[in-house]
């Protein structure tokens, strides 16, 4: 899968969006009688509720969850982060308008996502999901901006006998492409690190390096990111990065071994006690995103006509620990 352009119908930058949205200073009251929310984020998992936590703080959000009981379990209340938080949260028939909206589900839900975000009649969609999901949300999605950006926040969900608690697990930095300005001043309002990032194609590569190395490691071992750093697990963390550097290069990373690998121990060393969202997905019995971050590189090498033995096999691994 190769990173396209962004669509013709996007807004030149003269006419991108304010840096403030429209209905910024609303209070949830007027959001709740108008029908439409400054911002809103599909996918209520453990990342997307600890974004929605923390911009609780600074604006009005809807939260869109896979159905309406799911929904209603989301508002009598979750612990986040070690305080109980009640979103507004609706299912996906239910979404109200916003100006917004924020895709974090799972890549294998993105066409339904993109069909909610659609019928929510936004400015413009940001995806901050893992692999690469743009074109296909693009491909399903009516809003006038439709653009994929990166984040490495990193959180994890625990069940317990009184309910679900979720806890961030790594401090990263959230990059936005140009035109969403206005989400990235939300988020620096809520205190998350967050900024646009003009060559944001190159920040997708450079994330999916990262998602290839550490995600399937971590699903097929089961351990926390920074355990992939200690052997023998780092010998097959640091043999993925060297085989997949030449197909991202290919398709325009512009990094060299070294800072490739000094790349992803950076991550697996800033978020050591992060849950891997595979290995979350593993331990649950869910099915994993594994085709949209090994395939995709998969599919990229055979565009060049390059083998990646290892990441196949990893591929493989992984599709056999799934439900």
């Amino acid at each position: 899968m190769r990173e396209s352009p962004a669509p013709p119908t996007a807004p030149p930058p003269s006419t991108s969006a304010p840096s403030t949205p429209p209905s910024a200073g609303r209070t949830e009251a007027a959001c709740a009688a108008s029908g439409r929310f400054p911002l809103a984020l599909i996918g209520p998992g453990a990342l997307g509720l600890h974004f929605a936590a923390r911009l609780e703080g600074v604006v009005p959000i809807a939260l869109i969850a896979r159905d309406e009981a799911s929904a209603a379990r989301l508002r009598a209340g979750v612990e986040v982060d070690g305080r109980r938080f009640r979103p507004q949260a609706f299912g996906p028939e239910q979404a109200p308008e916003a100006d917004w909206v924020i895709v974090l589900v799972k890549a294998g839900d993105t066409a339904a996502a993109a069909a909610t975000a659609s019928r929510m009649r936004p400015l413009g969609v940001l995806s901050l999901q893992n692999g690469l999901t743009g074109e296909l949300l693009r491909a399903h999605c009516t809003a006038r901006q439709v653009e994929q950006g990166i984040t490495t926040e990193g959180a994890y969900r625990e069940r317990g006998d009184e309910g679900d608690r979720v806890h961030p697990s790594g401090a990263g930095e959230t990059l936005v492409p140009p035109g969403f300005e206005a989400v990235a001043e939300l988020f620096v309002r809520a205190g998350l690190r967050a900024r646009v990032e003009p060559g944001i194609a190159h920040a997708r590569l450079a994330k999916l390096l990262v998602n290839v190395a550490i995600n399937p490691l971590a699903a097929l071992f089961r351990v926390p990111n920074g355990a992939l750093l200690d052997r023998p697990h780092r010998v097959l963390l640091d043999t993925l990065v060297r085989e997949a550097l030449p197909v991202l290069r290919a398709q325009g990373l512009d990094l060299d071994e070294a800072a490739a690998l000094a790349r992803v121990h950076a991550v697996a060393r800033a978020t050591a006690a992060n849950r891997a969202s595979m290995l979350q997905d593993v331990l649950a019995g869910r099915r994993t995103e594994i085709d949209a971050i090994t395939g995709a590189l998969l599919r990229m090498a055979a565009d060049h006509a390059i083998e990646l033995p290892t990441h196949r096999a990893v591929h493989t691994l992984v599709h056999a620990l799934e439900p």
